[in-house]
């Protein structure tokens, strides 16, 4: 059987970059994207890039990484102990947009590819990523925007893809010792080897081409909303909600971090300004009360 080859997979991660941060520059109209390519010393090296203090983007990273070495590191073997001593390659494309209006919330998106090999035996790969969105004040028709776009992404692949990705997306993104999800979801897949080498392709493709199409709108539609710093001190208040998150179950930041990634890359997820404060409880029926009882609870958005 012939082995699956990567190199096409890793041409369009190129161009993936390439077209989301010309378009978010654009969106942005005033600060551009910083570059900072590396090399990792066990193998492979990738092209960070930030846009910082924006109009609209308080920061934007989108990272791309080819990395490879000769172990795997633990969290990628601790589930999967029949790769353990092969070489391994791993490219993608993440990136987290940071808004600085409350109103515009926060978007993540992540398409990668894994291999393991070993001399005389197959290739182990799957694809894997998806995007989800994190709101501060929510607006139904963004959530149904948002999610009618992910179901357009999935569609050709079958009908059963988006509600499985939805909800695999739900579980994954949630925050269990706040037993509250991170935001209103979108689409999550890992370990995807579904029907071939392929399809499986072509699936992690549209998502990554439906990312823009899912989230500029919201931003064109939000960016011009008048806030204080009521609204302010919540949006930092819950960012950090997604520190916790990014720092104690995403499975790409630990990957990166116990395989000797580059850490400033892989840490480039954390938003800039993050508020802290004990045990805060927001006031009954207000708008930011709404976000816990109407935005942070799994549902079909599409109904």
């Amino acid at each position: 059987m012939q082995n699956p080859d990567i190199q096409p997979v890793i041409d369009f991660l190129h161009e993936l970059q390439d077209r989301i941060c010309t378009a978010l520059e654009k969106e942005d109209g005033q600060s551009k994207f910083a570059e900072d390519a590396w090399q990792r010393p066990a193998g492979g090296g990738g092209r960070t890039r930030v846009l910082e203090k924006g109009a609209i983007f308080e920061q934007a990273g989108v990272n791309f990484s080819h990395v490879f070495g000769e172990q795997l590191p633990p969290s990628a073997t601790a589930n999967r102990p029949e790769l353990a001593g092969r070489s391994f390659q791993a490219a993608g494309v993440s990136l987290v947009v940071h808004p600085h209006n409350p109103y515009v919330p926060t978007s993540h998106m992540n398409v990668r590819i894994f291999m393991a090999e070993a001399p005389g035996k197959q290739p182990v790969w799957w694809f894997g990523g998806g995007f989800d969105l994190t709101p501060y004040y929510g607006f139904d028709e963004d959530c149904r925007h948002w999610h009618k776009t992910a179901r357009a992404a999935c569609a050709p692949m079958g009908n059963d893809i988006y509600p499985k990705l939805k909800h695999w997306c739900d579980e994954y993104f949630y925050i269990k010792h706040r037993q509250e999800p991170r935001g209103i979801g979108g689409l999550f897949f890992d370990d995807w080897q579904t029907p071939d080498f392929a399809g499986a392709f072509e699936l992690t493709r549209r998502i990554g081409e439906h990312y823009l199409p899912a989230y500029l709108p919201i931003v064109q539609k939000r960016r011009h909303l008048p806030f204080g710093d009521r609204e302010r001190n919540f949006q930092l208040y819950r960012r950090g909600r997604y520190v916790e998150f990014n720092l104690v179950y995403d499975r790409g930041t630990l990957f990166g971090l116990q395989s000797g990634g580059r850490t400033e890359s892989i840490l480039m997820s954390l938003p800039p300004l993050v508020r802290w404060q004990y045990h805060w409880q927001p006031a009954p029926d207000s708008p930011e009360a709404e976000l816990y009882t109407h935005y942070l609870r799994p549902r079909n958005w599409l109904d």
